[in-house]
């Protein structure tokens, strides 16, 4: 009986909701995979750009709550560091990135201080912004990496596959199959059934991409991986509800349809993208 109760029948608004989540995805498909195919300049460019995007959602989000915006020095540097990382990765040029990263700690922590005494939140707009910068920029930078090594392409259409997979599993699944709540405190809806759903679809899914396309890869480090994507991805998920949380906020922005914004599209895919570089390179070099 219990699970009878459980079951979320469609209705008209979780119809229209998943309509324009599949439109969303199908009129982005042909640009996602040109980017991915080509590589090079333009993966990086489209990655600046989400970078530059995601920041701008990030600032939003995380400087809601006292009906503040960030100083802004502090936000225009943020928005230049972060897509000059993704083309420091690009150009494989790891040193950089930690002197850009260090140089906009310095740049930050020097206007902090001149506007210390007369702005009682400047201290807080520091720590977010380095947050931000971590966040964002710093793990999109990971995609760059994995596209610019070996089977490169193969790589990121992986990872996006499993990462989508368990997207769609655990929003299906959660919807009319969700008891108990997996994190209730950040994010209400999300279910434990969900979680097993998409961890199940991570796994589906990166199985049947590895036999066909990465067969090289040993099997048993593989469903680690798939596992470890999802677990990620949810991770990543959850962190961006909390955020939005703090914030009152539904979604971060309103850019994709059904999606809400472009953090609301990528938050599992950042937290993934490092795993899957770990493994890429440490564990099956």
């Amino acid at each position: 009986m219990k699970s009878i109760e459980c079951l979320q029948f469609l209705n008209p608004q979780l119809s229209d909701m998943h309509l324009k989540r599949w439109i969303t995805g199908i009129v982005s498909l042909p640009f996602l995979f040109l980017m991915i195919y080509k590589g090079g300049a333009l993966f990086a460019i489209s990655v600046s750009i989400i970078c530059f995007l995601g920041l701008w959602e990030y600032f939003r989000i995380v400087f809601n709550t006292k009906g503040k915006t960030i100083s802004g020095i502090i936000l225009l540097l943020a928005t230049f560091v972060g897509p000059v990382i993704i083309w420091a990765a690009y150009k494989n040029a790891l040193d950089f990135i930690i002197i850009i990263v260090a140089f906009n700690l310095i740049i930050s922590g020097l206007f902090t201080l001149t506007q210390f005494k007369s702005d009682p939140f400047i201290l807080e707009n520091f720590t977010r912004q380095i947050l931000g910068i971590i966040y964002i920029p710093i793990l999109l930078s990971f995609l760059i990496l994995i596209r610019s090594g070996a089977d490169g392409m193969l790589w990121i259409f992986f990872l996006l596959f499993v990462i989508f997979a368990g997207d769609i599993g655990a929003f299906y699944v959660g919807s009319y199959f969700g008891c108990y709540k997996l994190c209730p405190s950040v994010s209400p809806k999300k279910t434990i059934e969900g979680s097993i759903g998409g961890l199940s679809s991570n796994l589906v899914v990166g199985v049947i991409f590895k036999y066909f396309f990465l067969s090289y890869l040993p099997l048993g480090a593989s469903i680690l991986l798939f596992l470890f994507i999802g677990i990620a991805g949810q991770v990543g998920d959850l962190f961006e509800s909390a955020l939005k949380r703090s914030a009152d906020i539904k979604d971060s922005g309103s850019i994709l349809p059904g999606h809400g914004g472009i953090l609301d599209r990528i938050d599992a895919l950042l937290f993934a993208a490092p795993v899957a570089y770990f493994f890429k390179e440490f564990i099956f070099c």
